[in-house]
């Protein structure tokens, strides 16, 4: 049986860069940035100063105050986005519609917040008053659960937890759902809100976060000066449709997914694997899975997080994948202007490549300054670049050895 084919009918974000795609995108054209001051915690009591923050967002604008307080800040940026995206993709669910509506939607962490907020009432108040919705609050596949009541969707409704990895693999597990025909249309991506006391003190622990308190160079994928990501929060949500379902109905298309590769590095619980082996296969399979050859991809949205392994290592594996074309595509880190989005960072950055391909145009490295030796490739430095993209892929990496990616293609 010949698989079906998927494409991208709408989009919807919250990020540190806008509370829309529309502004987001339009920021990341123009090399702007989401990083700022640390002032969701008391910077004074953590090394790392600076974060990415979503601003003025209030969910009371897509749903009630009532409802909304059920619900972790995860699962509002998700659901919010995902009102976003099927708007945009002007998509209303019916009785039959609905049974071939699936959600997948990604969360590395769930609902920290609410876990650190009801500790302090357990320690407090006591048992008695801790909130009957903790459980459903905290638990990472509630975005999903949560779109699938909003809108009625009735077709699987899963959740990939693969750390920063987790909104690019929902995408591809949700791509692979629709390909062999268990649904007509998929609402995917991922979502985070991980700028809380607790995961700020573990990825402090771990050394993982940049201690540089300028915002203006804090994330500096690729950099020889890079010391850590810069902590980011938000979600990213894409409307996968079959092919046939969305010409029939006049959809507009974006991009059509052709590719997933998703591994295992087997290596360390946070260090990637020597040389992005695992990356590497990830993205060989992604290209194999698209049935195109290497030298087709023209640009990769890198997983490009500013920390001084990962971008090594995904260098290697992109000299490992591509050989000689390594130095002809065109790489850049998005995250040089959204911060890291965690598990939300595979949502919002498919998005960044389909809008890539659609418009022609590879979003821009910034804070790129000092070259570093062993990252030579041409990482789009500072200026976004118009480019005739015909392919393009988008990485994900994460914390365990997941390693996921995603190809795209123009339509």
């Amino acid at each position: 049986m010949q698989n079906r084919r998927v494409v991208i009918t709408g989009i919807g974000a919250v990020t540190p860069l806008g509370n829309s795609i529309e502004t987001t995108w339009e920021a990341v054209k123009e090399g702007k940035s989401g990083v700022g001051p640390l002032t969701r915690l008391d910077a004074d009591q953590y090394p790392a100063k600076v974060a990415a923050e979503i601003k003025d967002f209030s969910i009371e604008d897509y749903i009630e105050r009532k409802e909304a307080r059920k619900m972790d800040r995860f699962t509002h940026y998700a659901l919010a986005s995902s009102i976003m995206a099927m708007k945009d993709a002007e998509l209303e669910l019916d009785d039959q519609t609905a049974l071939r509506t699936g959600v997948w939607i990604g969360s590395g962490i769930g609902g920290m917040e609410t876990i650190e907020n009801q500790m302090d009432v357990l320690n407090s108040r006591g048992v008695r008053r801790i909130s009957p919705f903790f459980v459903p609050m905290i638990i990472p596949d509630m975005a999903s659960g949560q779109v699938s009541i909003h809108f009625g969707a009735k077709a699987i409704n899963s959740c990939s937890v693969t750390a920063c990895a987790s909104g690019t693999n929902s995408i591809g597990d949700a791509f692979k759902v629709i390909q062999r025909g268990d649904a007509d249309v998929m609402i995917s991506g991922g979502a985070e809100a991980p700028i809380t006391r607790l995961s700020v003190a573990g990825f402090t622990a771990n050394t993982a976060l940049t201690t540089n308190a300028d915002t203006a160079t804090a994330s500096r994928p690729f950099d020889k000066n890079r010391d850590g990501f810069v902590i980011g929060e938000g979600a990213g949500i894409v409307i996968l449709e079959e092919y046939e379902h969305a010409k029939a109905r006049g959809a507009k298309i974006y991009a059509e997914l052709v590719g997933y590769g998703s591994t295992g590095d087997a290596h360390h619980i946070t260090a990637p694997a020597p040389g992005g082996e695992g990356a590497a296969r990830a993205m060989k399979q992604a290209i194999d899975d698209a049935g195109i050859q290497n030298e087709d991809i023209g640009y990769i949205n890198a997983h490009g997080t500013s920390t001084p392994y990962n971008d090594l290592y995904e260098t290697m594996a992109v000299k490992t994948v591509f050989g000689d074309h390594a130095y002809k595509l065109g790489m850049s880190s998005t995250k040089s202007m959204t911060g890291h989005l965690l598990g939300a960072a595979g949502g919002i950055e498919a998005i960044f490549t389909a809008l890539a391909l659609k418009e022609g145009i590879m979003p821009p490295t910034m804070n790129y300054e000092t070259p570093d030796e062993e990252c030579d490739l041409d990482y789009v430095a500072n200026e976004a670049r118009p480019a005739d993209l015909s392919y393009a892929m988008s990485n994900s990496l994460g914390f365990g050895g997941h390693n996921a990616s995603l190809v795209l293609k123009k339509i």
